[in-house]
């Protein structure tokens, strides 16, 4: 079977969905991969490795997808791209299917689409989750942003000329990414926070040195939590009200924020006001890992760096992990490579397993029509990970 792999031409992306690991893997179980030229380049990957690897190297997105009955890619197609898709081809990527809005396209060519940010949180779907893959890398370089902003030291320094205090680092969610942020930052020397509304990560972040701060809830809150198995879910407007005053106090005292409430599906809660920023240090800088989906702070802009009246600055990089490209397109090509597995029969042809829950989940068109009732609401899968620090918005 006939693989493609393009390069991505979204601004800004620098990953790509295989490497010469994946490509090797897949030539050595008998199928053709054609690679566009240059596809890793950003992620430090020579054409020549994918060469060695078995692959053939493609001179244009056409030239790569033509005949192709798998196409793997990091971003959705554009438009564009569909439209130099070969009909009835499969296409896995990470869609954001919630909001992609070129289904009709992809429908009137026939072309199944998996989306895989909708892998659902079970035990077997692990290591195709690249959500939680790339939300760790997200987490990791959000703090090596933040030291690029901050302008102090993040550790503590004893020197001839006098003693520096370690920054203070707040992080709002214990995610996948939250952690991340957290066992980086204190590497890094600084005192960290962390606030999360789910009360059983605490055990997590303390055990990675952090300080763990709470609302304190009612016995009614704390049943309904736990019954959600370590989910978080909306929560009353009494306990928003104490979760903005709780927030708002560590906030006045941080110098470095790093928010990563995200819910796949939704646009994101905001959990730092303009009031929050205004009380806030001079110097003291925010990472909104929401930025994409709306932002934890309604200041934050994609891709910009917004400086408040009082100095505040606030960082919206939208695509975290294509900074750190080369591990990222790894772990991301990993993640692909298991999925596979699951649209790949015995034989070796395009033979997707329709009845495994893993498929029902992320096919979300097939055969001409959008499959997932959900995309029409604009809701997420009820599997799907939530990565967040608070209430939904």
């Amino acid at each position: 079977m006939l693989i493609a792999i393009p390069s991505e031409h979204t601004p800004g992306e620098r990953r790509v969905a295989a490497t010469p690991d994946t490509v090797k893997k897949l030539v050595a179980a008998g199928h053709q991969i054609v690679v566009e030229h240059n596809a890793g380049r950003h992620a430090a990957i020579p054409d020549a490795q994918y060469r060695d690897a078995g692959a053939s190297i493609a001179e244009d997105f056409a030239a790569t997808v033509t005949g192709a009955a798998l196409v793997l890619k990091v971003r959705a197609p554009r438009e564009d791209e569909i439209a130099a898709l070969p009909a009835g081809c499969a296409v896995i990527a990470h869609f954001d299917a919630w909001r992609y809005p070129h289904f009709a396209a992809l429908n009137a060519r026939r072309i199944s689409a998996y989306a895989l940010e909708r892998v659902p949180r079970i035990t077997r779907a692990q290591s195709m989750d690249i959500l939680s893959s790339q939300a760790n890398i997200a987490g990791y370089r959000a703090v090596l942003l933040a030291t690029q902003y901050y302008p102090r030291f993040m550790p503590m320094f004893m020197t001839a000329a006098g003693t520096v205090k370690p920054a203070r680092t707040l992080i709002l969610g214990a995610g996948v990414a939250g952690l991340q942020a957290i066992a980086t930052a204190k590497r890094l020397g600084a005192i960290v926070e962390v606030f999360d509304v789910r009360p059983a990560t605490r055990e997590q972040v303390e055990s990675l040195g952090a300080k763990f701060i709470e609302v304190e809830l009612t016995a009614e809150e704390k049943a309904s939590l736990e019954n959600l198995g370590g989910y978080a879910r909306e929560m009353s407007d009494d306990y928003k009200a104490r979760q903005a005053a709780l927030i708002a106090k560590h906030a006045a005292q941080a110098d470095i924020i790093i928010t990563t409430a995200q819910i796949p599906g939704k646009q994101a809660p905001v959990l730092i006001t303009t009031d929050t920023v205004a009380a806030m240090k001079a110097g003291s800088v925010i990472i909104d890992l929401a930025v994409d989906t709306g932002g934890n702070c309604p200041l934050s802009r994609s891709d910009e760096v917004v400086v408040s009246d009082n100095g505040v600055q606030i960082i919206g990089n939208s695509n975290l992990p294509a900074l750190v490209a080369a591990d990222a397109s790894a772990m991301y090509a990993r993640n692909v490579l298991t999925f596979l597995s699951l649209v790949i029969g015995k034989d070796g042809q395009y033979a997707p397993q329709i009845d495994d829950e893993i498929i029902a989940a992320t096919l979300v068109c097939a055969d001409g029509q959008t499959r997932a009732a959900d995309l029409a609401t604009g809701s997420a899968p009820v599997a799907a990970e939530v990565e967040t620090a608070g209430a939904t918005a």
